[in-house]
């Protein structure tokens, strides 16, 4: 790259980057309607298994590629490979990376929609019906495009100023003040009259629930929150220095996103149960039935534009990271500065993203979004985390990962071995079984 491959200065900065890019819309508006919709409990315990299990071992492998080729995805297969028999792969990881940055845009571009409404307290005065109409209009209209292109040129402000100064600086800040804010909604929520109910719901596994499509959920939300299988990893891990400790980034990695989509329930059920709604209420959740809550609660007009910007910031930590995969290839493959490249990654998400956005009013009988959504969770994602477990664990020369992984610190051996069997046998044996199974 032209940054002659420039580095994280802290390991601060390593961490805020790296779970900034699991922590987001994943967590905060994904997976409390994920869990919701599949029984809560059991949902759980299998989104906990796929993220320590699998999640953790996959994030290590991409980390493994990154840091030992210095590039992003594309040319971590090709040098790794001596070849371009592994190039498909790479473009796979930048499309995914791109279509997640569109379809992503657009519900980000929902949260500055509501942001702002929240700010002018209009849901105050909304009964259901209107509710659900106002927000029916509202994405069925032009003015979400709108928000795209604002949220994107928002989001390249941050990327174009680089790898220390913008993506390194803005994580630092962004990620302890989104963690602040779900703790003041916890706190809040604990308090509710239906706490005891929405923990129930969240903690107490209901087995009866636990389907094969349950299962599948759980694995699409786990490599959809964690960012693996694209390449996202990859590239950040390119940025590493050589005395960053690999295996213990990856898993304090899982363990914050997993207590951030933890807390995300604790956030959001308590507040269901206590005024009387589903819990199953799907994605609509977030924009139709938590404004109707915040209007009971008191202090709703504070409680109201906190919870939209704090679903702004974790939509902005993901979509720089989703924006440095097709930085890195355009850097890596055809020379660009980063700033042109992070122009025509803005230049292309914005295309992509109002296509995604006009998908539920004038191109409904396209509906861009949910392919590309279908597409890069139940596809390309797992496809590329079971590429990448074979590859690193049965192709990649052994001693490349015993060197990255041991790196200058040293790791236990017992660590070393469950890594690797991991990545050969159950990673690979558990995303393939899902994997067909979701496209069966």
């Amino acid at each position: 790259m032209t940054e002659s491959r420039a580095q994280f200065a802290t390991r601060l900065g390593v961490i805020a980057t790296t779970v900034g890019s699991s922590v987001g819309l994943g967590n905060i508006w994904r997976f409390p309607y994920e869990a919701g919709t599949n029984g809560g409990g059991a949902f759980i315990l299998c989104y906990l298994f796929f993220v320590f299990v699998i999640g953790i071992p996959v994030i290590c492998a991409e980390f493994i590629m990154g840091r030992h080729n210095r590039s992003g995805i594309l040319g971590c297969y090709r040098r790794s490979s001596a070849g371009r028999r592994w190039d498909l792969v790479g473009y796979a990881g930048v499309l995914a990376g791109i279509m997640i940055l569109s379809f992503y845009s657009v519900i980000a571009g929902w949260t500055l929609e509501y942001l702002c409404k929240s700010i002018g307290g209009i849901f105050a005065f909304e009964s259901d019906v209107d509710r659900h109409r106002a927000f029916s209009t509202f994405v069925s209209g032009w003015r979400p495009v709108m928000w795209v292109v604002v949220f994107l040129l928002i989001n390249c402000m941050v990327v174009i100023r680089g790898v220390r100064k913008g993506v390194e600086r803005i994580s630092n800040i962004l990620m302890p003040l989104l963690l602040l804010i779900i703790v003041i909604f916890c706190i809040n929520s604990c308090f509710m009259p239906g706490a005891a109910s929405g923990f129930s719901f969240l903690f107490y596994p209901d087995f009866s629930r636990l389907t094969p499509s349950v299962i599948l959920s759980a694995m699409g939300q786990a490599f959809f929150s964690l960012s693996i299988g694209l390449g996202c990893m990859m590239t950040y891990a390119s940025y590493f220095r050589d005395d960053t400790s690999l295996v213990k980034s990856a898993v304090t990695i899982g363990l914050l996103d997993t207590v951030v989509a933890i807390l995300a329930g604790v956030m959001i059920f308590p507040a269901v149960f206590t005024f009387g709604v589903s819990p199953a209420e799907g994605p609509t959740l977030v924009f139709e039935v938590l404004p109707a809550i915040f209007s009971q609660m008191a202090g709703g007009s504070l409680w109201s534009p906190l919870f939209f910007f704090l679903l702004f910031l974790g939509a902005l930590t993901s979509t720089i990271s989703m924006s440095e995969i097709f930085i890195a290839f355009l850097c890596d493959e055809f020379g660009l500065n980063r700033r042109n490249a992070a122009v025509i990654t803005t230049a292309i998400a914005i295309m992509l993203g109002s296509l995604c956005a006009l998908s539920f009013g004038p191109l409904a009988s396209v509906d861009l979004f949910d392919i590309f959504d279908f597409t890069t969770s139940n596809i390309l994602l797992p496809a590329g985390g079971l590429i990448v477990c074979l590859f690193v664990g049965w192709k990649l020369d052994s001693a490349i990962v015993s060197r990255q992984i041991e790196g200058r610190r040293g790791v236990n051996p017992v660590v070393y071995s469950w890594l690797l069997f991991c990545l050969r046998y159950v990673a690979p044996v558990g995303i393939a079984i899902v994997f067909i199974a979701g496209l069966i």
